[in-house]
């Protein structure tokens, strides 16, 4: 796997972290929370823009958006009871296959 994708996994990932941690800093008013956000945010945007550097833009952008999408709503549904509704789960299913299409694509 060439590493601008470990990047841009890595800084999905990242994406996800700091989308729970902004909702765990009750809009920044909890320290430790608020100090976790922006770093990871920080990280995630210092990544993206280094996978940024040989993939394309629209392609890097959306699987990194897509990437922390589907990993915020996941963990939403298990770790704060968000709905998971069938038309929901179906959803992630669509953005997952929008995904991987992006990627073969490349």
């Amino acid at each position: 796997m060439h590493i601008a994708w470990i990047y841009l996994l890595a800084a999905g990932l990242l994406e996800v972290a700091w989308a729970l941690g902004l909702k765990a800093s009750h809009g920044f008013t909890r320290p430790l929370a608020s100090v976790f956000t922006v770093v990871t945010m920080a990280a995630s945007f210092y990544l993206l823009s280094l996978a940024m550097k040989s993939l394309p833009v629209g392609t890097a952008y959306a699987i990194w958006v897509g990437i922390g999408a589907l990993g915020t709503v996941l963990l939403g549904i298990v770790i704060y009871g968000d709905s998971a509704s069938p038309w929901r789960l179906f959803s992630l299913v669509l953005i997952l296959a929008g995904l991987i299409g992006l990627k073969l694509a490349s």
